[in-house]
């Protein structure tokens, strides 16, 4: 294997720094990956966060992962853990890396922005070396997601690899244009996109589910010696939202993770002028899997992310 022109052999456990680009300060930006080979030849699986610089929980699964030696005694096969691929919003605290999004940046390009330039190293450097992988995702600003997996509609290798992880929801979908799932697909690897949590905000229950989703996909594909977690998943082909109908201050009656019936009511907004209050109402059937945490709303933010059969 072979990693921006340094060779990593079978048996040996490597850092490899990419480069990037160089700062306005002069400093020099690198991507750090992990490299966890065994003596036997077997899958290449991917493990990667912080696409998104402030979706903080990403960042602590595959950093807890490595402290806590998850791929060091491999029983076959290669794992590529990135802890942090976009560096400057990680330390911006923003999603994007100098107003662009990596994650709409691929395949990336090294006569494009820094955002392209990750994304370029990502598709060049590491696609081509992997089998599958999970990237780690939360929430965005105020909203929290429940422990979840998306993976792209028809990918039937991708469908099996979810089901061993044995993670509560699985939503299968179309991916993003220019996104890594989509970029991944495109090259034949099936990744798994992991939801939890809200951005800058960890988790616990998130980072244990991520924790929970490595290990059993590890000892699932027989790459590592362990117990799998018991638990059962549940599969949804869509997902839609549900947005505030009115201003105000909102309340949530219920939470991502528990079910919701048709007319239900599972939160409300009270107005404050004229001071009245409008109940929100499930408008169909099925599971949320996202709920905003920020109570101040004006009309047509997203309140529930609900997913259905």
């Amino acid at each position: 294997m072979i990693i921006n022109n340094q060779k990593i052999e079978l048996g040996e456990i490597k850092i490899i720094q990419i480069p990037i680009s160089k700062l306005a300060s002069g400093t020099d930006l690198y991507l750090s990956v992990h490299v966890f080979r065994s003596n036997k030849k077997g899958p290449c699986v991917l493990f990667a966060g912080g696409l998104h610089g402030d979706e903080i929980n990403g960042v602590e699964i595959v950093r807890t992962a490595i402290e806590k030696k998850y791929f060091h005694k491999l029983s076959k096969g290669t794992v590529i853990a990135i802890p942090l691929i976009n560096t400057i919003g990680f330390i911006n605290y923003a999603r994007e890396t100098s107003g662009k999004d990596v994650n709409r940046s691929f395949p990336g390009s090294l006569a494009g922005s820094l955002a392209s330039l990750i994304a370029y190293q990502l598709t060049n450097e590491i696609l081509p070396h992997i089998d599958y992988g999970i990237d780690f995702h939360t929430g965005g600003a105020s909203i929290h997601n429940y422990p979840q997996l998306r993976i792209s509609l028809g990918d039937a290798k991708a469908l099996k690899l979810a089901k061993q992880t044995r993670l509560p929801f699985v939503i299968e979908k179309k991916p993003i244009s220019k996104s890594h799932r989509k970029e991944a697909l495109s090259a034949g690897k099936s990744l798994l996109v992991f939801e939890g949590g809200e951005s800058l905000r960890l988790d616990n229950e998130s980072i244990k589910y991520g924790l929970q989703a490595i290990q059993n996909l590890l000892t699932s594909n027989n790459m590592k010696e362990g117990k799998k977690s018991s638990g059962g998943t549940e599969f949804f082909t869509s997902s839609r939202w549900q947005r505030s109908p009115v201003s105000g201050v909102f309340s949530p009656l219920k939470k991502a993770g528990e079910s919701v019936q048709k007319n239900e009511v599972i939160g409300e907004v009270n107005i404050l002028a004229p001071m009245s209050k409008v109940l929100i109402k499930a408008s169909l059937n099925g599971v949320l899997i996202g709920h905003r945490n920020n109570p101040v709303v004006v009309k047509g933010d997203a309140l529930f992310h609900v997913a259905i059969k």
